[in-house]
């Protein structure tokens, strides 16, 4: 039973939590963080997911998600998620998200990190993920095209690679 902690629309935390599944009201909202990793050669690994995964069953996704459970800040969230979905060590603890996607319910907090990985070194949550690899740009918006990846806006996929060095939405 996995419980959220509630934030209002200004990101405060409030003195309440509910467990996955109950209803929001208007005035709560939760936090969901996304971790890229990125290889030295400028591709990202993305993960496949299982098909009786409920939400977007068998279609490929960015490396990793989900949403912060109670206690949890965003860091503590990312570091956990990587390591529960591909069995990835990784300290968020000195870094800040990348940028932040406002949504309905809640928060999704953006991590872009630059880390190599051998996909076969990966440890596959298997109630979660079937398979990972490491794709280009041009591939994940092919796969989008084709169906095969949780459409995301290219704009944001576009955005991920060019944004990946750097915090801000100003090339440097």
């Amino acid at each position: 039973m996995e419980k959220w902690d509630l934030y209002d629309k200004h990101r405060n935390i409030l003195e309440k939590q509910i467990t996955r599944g109950d209803e929001l009201t208007l005035d709560e909202f939760h936090l969901i963080v996304h971790v890229c990793i990125f290889n030295s050669k400028g591709e990202m690994l993305v993960q496949q997911r299982q098909p009786f995964k409920q939400g977007w069953p068998n279609l490929w996704d960015i490396t990793c998600g989900g949403s912060a459970v109670a206690g949890d800040t965003s860091q503590q969230a990312a570091s956990r998620e990587l390591f529960e979905e591909l069995g990835i060590h990784y300290d968020f603890e000195k870094i800040r998200p990348h940028f932040t996607i406002n949504f309905e319910r809640g928060f999704d907090d953006y991590y872009l990190i630059e880390y190599d990985v051998h996909v076969n070194d990966l440890i596959l949550q298997t109630e979660e993920v079937q398979a990972a690899k490491w794709a280009s740009e041009e591939e994940i918006l092919k796969l989008i095209e084709l169906k095969k990846f949780i459409p995301y806006h290219e704009s944001i996929i576009s955005f991920l690679f060019e944004g990946r060095h750097h915090y801000g939405s100003i090339r440097l």
